[in-house]
This record gives C-alpha cells, sequence and structure tokens, in this order.
C-alpha cells in the first residue's frame, strides 16, 4: 500500500447518483498532485474520501498506511491537513485569526475552554509569518479579504504538522492579484523537502504552481488520465475532460488553456 493515498476500485453512489466510478489511485510521500476537471466531475468528493470525511461506497481507500473502515477517523483526520470552503464556512466569522489556526490543535473551529501552550501559539504566529499574514493575527476573519482567508486557512491546515495537504479550490474567488500571491506561496511549500504530499484540487491549469508533480483528470466521475503533469497534461487529455477542443500551452514553469 502507497504510504499516503492508495484507492482501489473506489466509488460512491448518494440518492441514485453515481459520483464516482471505480477510482484507482495512488499518491506517495513528497509528490504533489493536482487533481483537475469540470463542475460535477467528483473531484472536492474525491477529496472527501481523502480527508478521512466519508467513506466511499464501493472499493478500498487506504490512507496514510491505514484503511477506512477499518480506523478511527478522528485518530486519522488530525494527520492531514484541509483547507476548503466547506471548513471555512464552519469558523465562527468573529473568530481572530490567531485562534483561527491554533484551534486546529484541537481539531475544532471555534475557541472556547481548551487550553494552548507556548509552542501552540509560536506554531502559529511561525506559520501566519510563513503565509504572509502575521498582521493579521489579531483581526477577526470576518474582516479579511478573500486572498487573506485563503492564506488563513492553508496556516491553520499545516497547524498540526500533516502528513498530507488537501487543498480545495484555494485560488476559487481571488482576483489576478490574489492568485498570482496564492500561487506563489504554493510553490514555495511544493519545493519544500519537508513539506507533506500534497493535493490540490482546480478546476484552471492556470493556478497549478510550480513544483507540482502529477496531475488526475476527472470527467464525470471517472479518471481520464493519470501521471507526470509533463507528459499527462495534453491537449488531448483535457480535451477530453471538458469536452471541448483545447490548447494546452507551457510559460517557463506555468500552464495556460485555451479554446483550439
Amino acid at each position: 500500500m502507497s504510504d499516503v493515498l492508495e484507492f482501489a476500485g473506489v466509488g460512491v453512489r448518494r440518492g441514485g447518483n453515481t459520483l464516482l466510478h471505480d477510482i484507482d489511485w495512488s499518491v506517495e510521500e513528497g509528490e504533489r498532485w493536482v487533481v483537475i476537471g469540470p463542475n460535477g466531475a467528483g473531484k472536492t468528493t474525491l477529496l472527501q474520501i481523502a480527508a478521512a470525511r466519508i467513506h466511499p461506497t464501493t472499493g478500498v481507500a487506504g490512507i496514510l498506511s491505514e484503511v477506512l473502515g477499518t480506523v478511527d477517523v478522528f485518530e486519522l483526520r488530525p494527520r492531514i491537513g484541509l483547507a476548503s470552503a466547506a471548513l471555512a464556512d464552519r469558523i465562527p466569522q468573529d473568530e481572530m485569526v490567531r485562534d483561527v489556526v491554533v484551534t486546529a490543535s484541537w481539531g475544532v473551529t471555534g475557541r472556547w475552554r481548551e487550553e494552548y501552550d507556548e509552542l501552540d501559539t509560536g506554531r502559529a504566529d511561525e506559520l501566519l509569518v510563513a503565509l504572509g499574514v502575521e498582521h493579521l493575527a489579531q483581526r477577526r476573519f470576518a474582516t479579511l479579504s478573500e486572498g487573506e482567508r485563503k492564506r488563513v486557512q492553508i496556516a491553520r491546515a499545516l497547524m498540526t504538522d500533516p502528513e498530507l495537504m488537501l487543498l480545495d479550490e484555494p485560488a476559487a474567488g481571488l482576483d489576478l492579484r490574489g492568485r498570482e500571491d496564492l500561487v506563489g506561496r504554493l510553490r514555495l511549500l511544493a519545493e519544500d523537502l519537508e513539506s507533506p504530499a500534497m493535493v490540490l484540487v482546480t478546476h484552471h491549469v492556470e493556478e497549478i504552481p510550480p513544483g507540482f508533480t502529477d496531475i488526475l483528470l476527472l470527467r464525470e466521475g471517472r479518471v481520464v488520465a493519470a501521471g507526470p503533469i509533463e507528459t499527462t497534461l495534453t491537449g488531448e487529455h483535457l480535451s477530453a475532460t471538458f469536452g471541448l477542443p483545447l490548447v494546452v500551452e507551457k510559460h517557463g514553469e506555468r500552464w495556460s488553456a485555451r479554446a483550439e
């Protein structure tokens, strides 16, 4: 079994609809994966399984050398860093930014009666510095811009020093400046040998940070192609993924796509 993720024949059905069909996928330590596809492709469902938030209907999902269904997910989840819109919606809007990050130590959103030591608060402050939002530590979460919120969420996801980092559309809703700032910071994470294995979900090849190694393309819950990004991100594969003739181009270390 892969050290990080090993999906074999994974399928998900909900309310008579099949969201994922027979997914085979593995992620090894040190790899940085992009999952790309149109709306409704099953990207978020795939990430929810990888985050141990839902169980597959069929197949076997191995996560960090454990198998879903045979492990206590409440012990597994702290080993996984997750940044997603669904998680952000659960953060109290009046929460202080430092507390948004530090509460990940207890796996909660919203500080209550739990106690944190200097190591916890020091770790939170270091992460805020790394993501360029240390000046926001005493601000309330509700007052942040969308780009600032995204960076705080990533700091929170890193708080427990996870073995797997999952990012669900981190650039969604950002303007050009915010997107490019975030892509640059994700590049630094991806190129850091001490960073955990990473999986980033997106709709757009322009949002793929340099340093990401592999790509999984999904359409209607099925794998179109998967493998090293340099050989797998092609016009043929992307066209099949989006159902539209597309041209894929590489500019230095970044990618772009346009209609043929």
